[in-house]
């Protein structure tokens, strides 16, 4: 990071220095955990959430700075940006009204990233049209089995989603929290039709529909396996399998929207862009200058800044057209890398993907503007034709309910992965689902749900 191109050029506007430390990759959770409890803290710290009990517990522990009363003075790029939108304002403030951190925020709601995606060659041999049910999803499952794809569904995911708000959103048994009928948080796991949702994931694994490292598989292995003969069907960004499938492989492919029950259903997802994207930023209580790390800070929410960190350095990564917006020619680097990396990797070389700031996504993302490119067609196809109303927004909870959230959460994910992997796999029966359901209540779901709930109302009250 203090070689990156694009914080180069902000310390030379800025006139303020930055030094970057970086955990070794694969270690930040241990590292921010080692440099919390050492006491030594930097002057800003990104995605300041891993902190025990999220960003609020770590101002109320005395670790972040409360900025509430310095955030107009300090950065008023920042400030603009963020009341100049109802949606930007309630996501970027907690419950009682406080300033905690530099969010990064977005003009507008990005579309949907994840879902269905199919090998256009798959659709070709198995002479089938797009599914949208899960009784047609298991008939081109089963007859690209039959052409020669030997596990067509690439189910796994190194994002956390395992099960996924895709297949099994068709029966409404959601990943985690999600919004029900009455606008009340529900648990996805307990819902009513979870067992009939397990009965066909353990079926179309016994008949070898999905891959059989679905469990473990890292996100080396599963593009390894999306090249392959034997993927039909990717669950995953369709701005990443443009890169590794269409860019690298010459692979064309189109996306499905998430299966449906029964036809005429509804697709739906639990994803939603609250115009709060990216990462964010807090200022620690040993920072020796506040209100230069504030100025840095605030400059990515500037004209320039969003021009820089979303479009990288002018001349080589972008130029700007006739009517002021910056864009990618076809020799930038972005797509022409002197070292020869492909866009997956150029997107974070020369611009700042994630970052707390004004991320214009729809325009800065070079794997949706690539010449060529369809995944943006994609993303925006899923995301006015699915429904997202049990979107739960981004909430925040009071000290004495993060801890207990985090205990009771970390509790019921595990018991769920252990128990809905074992199901899949064939190891458990489905029947198994009764006594989790049991464990889980008796773990204290109600009690989580209650502390959703009312973290909720707070939210729908700011």
């Amino acid at each position: 990071m203090n070689n990156h191109a694009v914080q180069k050029q902000v310390e030379k506007l800025t006139g303020i220095k930055v030094n970057f430390i970086t955990p070794p990759i694969g270690q930040e959770a241990d590292a921010f955990t080692l440099m919390i409890s050492s006491g030594d803290l930097p002057d800003i710290i990104i995605e300041p959430g891993r902190y025990p009990g999220g960003l609020e517990a770590g101002v109320n522990d005395g670790a972040y700075l409360d900025l509430t009363d310095l955030m107009e003075k300090n950065a008023p790029n920042y400030t603009q940006w963020r009341n100049s939108d109802e949606t930007r304002r309630k996501t970027t403030v907690t419950d009682e009204g406080r300033l905690l951190g530099f969010y990064g925020i977005a003009p507008y709601s990005e579309w949907t990233w994840f879902g269905m995606l199919i090998k256009q060659e798959a659709l070709d041999k198995t002479g089938l049209a797009v599914p949208n049910t899960i009784d047609e999803w298991h008939t081109f499952l089963t007859k690209a089995k039959e052409v020669g794809y030997k596990a067509p569904l690439n189910y796994g995911s190194t994002y956390g989603q395992i099960f996924t708000g895709i297949i099994n959103g068709a029966y409404g048994v959601w990943d985690w929290t999600f919004l029900d009928g009455n606008g009340k948080v529900a648990w996805g796991p307990a819902q009513p039709k979870a067992k009939e949702y397990l009965a066909t994931m353990q079926q179309w694994n016994k008949e070898g529909l999905l891959n059989p490292d679905w469990a473990t598989a890292d996100f080396n292995q599963r593009m390894a396996s999306a090249i392959s003969g034997d993927t039909a069907v990717m669950m995953d960004s369709p701005d990443t399998m443009w890169s590794y499938w269409k860019e690298q492989s010459g692979i064309d492919f189109v996306g499905a929207l998430n299966p449906v029950l029964n036809t005429g259903d509804k697709s739906a997802t639990t994803y939603k862009n609250f115009k709060r994207t990216g990462t964010e930023a807090a200022i620690t209580t040993q920072a020796d200058n506040v209100e230069a790390a504030m100025a840095w800070l605030d400059f990515s929410y500037s004209k320039k800044g969003w021009e820089m960190i979303n479009f990288g350095e002018y001349g080589t990564v972008h130029l700007i057209d006739d009517s002021g917006m910056p864009y990618y020619p076809e020799n930038s680097y972005i797509y022409k890398d002197p070292e020869g990396q492909p866009v997956s990797t150029t997107l974070w070389k020369y611009r700042m993907h994630t970052w707390p700031n004004i991320r214009d996504e729809h325009h800065a993302n070079p794997l949706i503007t690539a010449k060529g490119s369809y995944s943006g067609e994609i993303r925006k196809y899923w995301t006015e034709n699915m429904d997202t109303s049990m979107a739960v927004p981004p909430l925040t909870f009071t000290k004495e309910e993060a801890s207990r959230e985090a205990e009771l959460g970390n509790q019921l994910s595990t018991l769920r992965g252990e128990y809905f992997a074992k199901i899949i796999m064939g190891e458990l029966p489905v029947d198994a689902y009764d006594k989790f359901l049991k464990e889980a209540q008796s773990m204290g779901l109600d009690e989580f749900l209650s502390i959703h709930q009312a973290a909720l109302d707070r939210y729908n009250k700011r």
